[in-house]
């Protein structure tokens, strides 16, 4: 393979030749005790994929959340990695008030909703120069809270309600769950309802076409219709 060839196999080649999938599916995080944590995951009802234990002492649990296509897992003999030193695990959530009280009503113990007063500060774990409450208007990618596992391992959830360009694959607009859906569809309604007092506050017949339109728009991070 010459140079310029492996250039474009790495990465940086032409655009029009498309690469082979990658999938980011899971990540290992460390913790001291493997039941303990099996518990705390449960509780919060992330879906067990798996638990297998071998004669060697190595054991693999997986746990997936909600809506997620990557997935956790923890065990013996699976890292070496302190316990508890997972940090910056991101959970993306449309709406970050009710991620927040589902969690907290499922044993997490959530922090307050807040945005960071500098870049980065919300990754800082003593908590300084945060601002409290969500962002000014929801601002997509800047609403946060956190919380940890019995170990200490940290999750930031943030809230993203609009994609920036390119985020989403333009072929495919697709929902994790219902409620993400259901999300997306009353900013859609809020967006909606101005745009008929814009047109003289007539009824729109046409307004799933309207929402349709806002959804697939918001979610690409394109130009939203008016």
């Amino acid at each position: 393979m010459s140079a310029t060839e492996a250039q474009g196999a790495g990465g940086g080649g032409d655009a029009g030749v498309k690469s082979i999938d990658l999938k980011f599916e899971v990540v290992v995080i460390p913790v001291s005790d493997v039941e303990r944590a099996k518990q705390f995951y449960a509780g919060l009802l992330w879906r067990l994929d798996a638990d297998f234990s071998f004669d060697n002492g190595f054991r693999v649990v997986q746990f997936t959340p909600p809506g997620s296509g990557c997935c956790i897992q923890f065990g013996t003999k699976i890292t070496a990695a302190a316990p508890g030193s997972a940090r910056g695990l991101y959970l993306v959530v449309s709406d970050i008030q009710a991620a927040c009280d589902e969690l907290a009503a499922r044993g997490a113990e959530v922090s307050e909703i807040f945005h960071p007063g500098s870049p980065g500060a919300q990754f800082r774990v003593d908590g300084a120069d945060r601002v409290s409450g969500p962002a000014p208007d929801h601002t997509t990618y800047s609403s946060f809270a956190t919380f940890s596992d019995p170990d200490g391992n940290r999750w930031l959830l943030q809230e993203v309600t609009t994609r920036l360009p390119g985020r989403i694959d333009a072929v495919d607009t697709a929902f994790a769950s219902a409620s993400d859906l259901a999300d997306a569809m009353r900013r859609a309604s809020v967006a909606h309802g101005e745009h008929e007092k814009r047109e003289g506050g007539e009824y729109d017949v046409n307004w799933p076409d309207w929402y349709a339109e806002y959804m697939i728009a918001e979610r690409h991070g394109t130009e939203l219709p008016v």
